[in-house]
Order: C-alpha cells, then structure tokens, then sequence
C-alpha cells in the first residue's frame, strides 16, 4: 500500500474535447455542472435518484429456498426472488459452517467485467465449489487475485449474500431479445474471432460477444423510459440489501455494501440511495469526473455513464453521500481506467465532504501498487478494516 491521498493543486482544466474545446466551459455557464455549486448530500440524493430513473421500489421480496449445502467451512443457501418483472434474481447466501445466531452482514457486487454471462458466479461458487466455466477462473485471476472473495469474506464470521443483478446471470437478457444493430456487431465480432483461431462456438464467449454489442442499445431504451442501467441496478441491489438485513441470520444495525470497479460504483450508489447500510466499500472505482473526460469515461460502462450524472455533483458526491458512513474507498496505482489526477482530485473530494460532515475519521483512502483489481493486499485490507468497523 502507498498510502493515502494527501492535498493537491486546485481545479484542472475540463477534459480535452478536440474540435469541440470549450463545450465543457459552456456548460458550466449552463447550470451547476460537476458538484461547483457544493450540493449538500441530501441534495445529491436527491438528483442522483432523478438522473437514474429509480423505479419504484419492491415491496415483497418473495424469498425461496432453491438448496442447501456445507464445504470447505462454508454453509451456503441458494436462494432467488421475484423482482417484479423478468426471470426470478439468483442469489447465493454464505455463512461460516457451525456459526449459530445473527451475523454481520454483507451485499458483495459483482462488476461489469465485460462478462454479463455470469454475475454473482464471480464472487462465490455453489455447492462443488469450482467455478463453473474457464472463462470465470480467468476472471478471479486477473481482478480478484484468483479468489472467490464473498467466500472468504464470509469465512471471518459474516452472512454474505451475492445476487445477479439486473442484465447478468440469471438476470441476462436473451440473444433473441437484443436488438438488431447489435446483433450485426455481434456477428462481426465473432466472425474476427473465429479468424483469429477462438472458439466461438463456445456458449459463454458467444453470449459475451453479443451483449456486449447490445448494452448501449438496451441504454438507449432504458432512457427512453425514463430509467437507466443504474436505476434498474440499484432498484434491485437495494431490494437484496433489504432481504440480507431482514434475514433472521443477520445481525441488525445494516450491512456492509463492497464491490470491485462496476460493483463498487453499484455499492455507492445503493447506498446513496438509502440502502441499510452499515459500512461501504468502494474498490478501483474513485475518480473526478473533469479528468476523466473523455480519454477514460469512454472506457467505462453504464453502470457508471448515467446521462445527467455531472448535474448530480461529481462522482466522488455520490460515494460520500452518506457520510457519516464508515467509508473505505482504494485505488490502484497502475489502474489504466482512471486518470492519476483524478482519483488524486476525488479522493480530496472525499475527505471533504466527510469532514464537512464532522466525520474525518469516518473515511480511509489508500493507494495500492497495482492496476484494476481486487487483489491480495487490498482484500486483506478490506476484510480487516470492516472487522473494525463492523466487528464479527
């Protein structure tokens, strides 16, 4: 660990447009763009609630029981629920084996991953404890250290639930749904692939391939019903945070919400948006907004790009939007998919509003030597922070 953030130099130049240079500036003379009108936190939740299209919220969760199973000191439930249109949510609750009584709990969120063909399989496996295809060991590897994190999360004594959310897993949309400006990218991209000697008949590259070519169609859609791929996240991440915390196994006082890059944004956001939060986690998902524009925000998926997202506040606005809320956020040196100066810019934003909030020593920031990624070091640190915060 580097260490954490300290002072910097004032504001920096907008993001570099080329031929449209200066469109930022206008904008700013528009209206309050990028939090320079200090909107206080109930403020941003607010605007943060419009901007994404919260649907209404789910008022049954209509819980099941899909099985049970004990190994390698876990005790997990497969579980799923309604939630209120499409194909019922999957989720997986884990628990230390033998633990009696209520636990802390804690919401991990899958990230974007470029993979939508798996969600909550990233983060824990089901009953033979292996991940279920190659290209999900690929993943761990190269963003969570090789690990089933929620797994070892739960074995320091917490009630852990993972769940698909909204587009992944169980929740994924059919090939046959997707639009067809898509499907025509899709079936170019896997034509190259197959040329370059990949295994396109493979189900789970296939469906990668062709969701990804469909989710700025689906976004396109989403906005046009006055919701977003956020909204609909986060209406479903706040109804598997209000099933964790009502379960008779979990200890009350709220839940711990974690979550790497797309994850990490989906835990701030839920918990802006009143999830029973009891402590916040957000990994390799921090930056101002001005830098990031537009060599790095292209690079980033809807569950960060909401439309209207600069007029809530900057981005670090909204993961301190609930502060007092004990707060880690971590950063990778080499991450390619931020600006240094602007994770520099929202880590300062971040200790602000915190200190604005009378808070200071609410919130740790730290810097790691590595890139997009959940690794060792900072699980380790982590899982040892919210045994602090939230003690087991």
């Amino acid at each position: 660990m580097v260490g954490a953030h300290g002072a910097g130099p004032g504001p920096a130049p907008a993001g570099r447009l080329g031929a449209f240079e200066g469109l930022v500036e206008l904008l700013e003379g528009s209206w309050p763009l990028l939090g320079a009108d200090e909107p206080p936190a109930q403020e941003v939740r607010r605007r943060l609630r419009a901007a994404v299209g919260l649907p209404r919220p789910q008022e049954r969760a209509d819980v099941r029981v899909e099985g049970t199973w004990s190994r390698d000191g876990l005790e997990g439930t497969e579980l799923s629920w309604d939630a209120g249109f499409g194909p019922r949510v999957a989720a997986r609750l884990l628990r230390p084996a033998g633990a009696r009584g209520p636990l802390p709990g804690a919401l991990v969120l899958h990230c974007h991953g470029g993979s939508k063909r798996f969600g909550l399989a990233e983060l824990a496996d089901g009953a033979d404890g292996r991940p279920e295809h190659p290209r999900l060991r690929a993943a761990r590897e190269e963003l969570y250290a090789g690990r089933a994190v929620a797994e070892d999360l739960a074995r320091t004594g917490r009630a852990v639930l993972v769940h698909d959310g909204f587009g992944w897993g169980s929740r994924r949309l059919p090939v046959a749904a997707m639009p067809e400006r898509g499907e025509r990218t899709a079936l170019r991209e896997l034509a190259a692939r197959r040329a370059a000697g990949e295994d396109v008949q493979d189900e789970a590259l296939a469906y990668d391939v062709h969701a990804d070519a469909a989710e700025d169609d689906v976004a396109k859609a989403l906005g046009a019903l006055g919701t977003s791929w956020t909204g609909l996240l986060a209406r479903e991440d706040l109804l598997a945070a209000r099933v964790l915390a009502e379960h008779p196994g979990t200890a009350p006082g709220g839940v711990a919400l974690l979550g790497l890059s797309g994850g990490g944004a989906r835990a701030a956001v839920a918990a802006a948006l009143g999830a029973p939060a009891a402590a916040l986690v957000v990994t390799c998902m921090l930056t101002s907004l001005r830098e990031a524009l537009p060599q790095h925000l292209h690079r980033h998926s809807w569950t960060l790009v909401t439309p209207g997202l600069a007029r809530v506040g900057d981005w670090p606005d909204v993961v301190a939007a609930r502060a007092p809320l004990p707060l880690l956020v971590q950063s990778g040196a080499r991450d390619p998919l931020f600006p240094a100066d602007g994770v520099r810019r929202g880590v300062r934003r971040v200790l602000a509003r915190y200190a604005a909030a009378g808070a200071p020593g609410a919130v740790t920031a730290s810097t790691h030597d590595t890139g997009h990624r959940f690794d060792a070091a900072m699980q380790r640190e982590a899982f040892d922070w919210l045994q602090r915060v939230q003690p087991a």
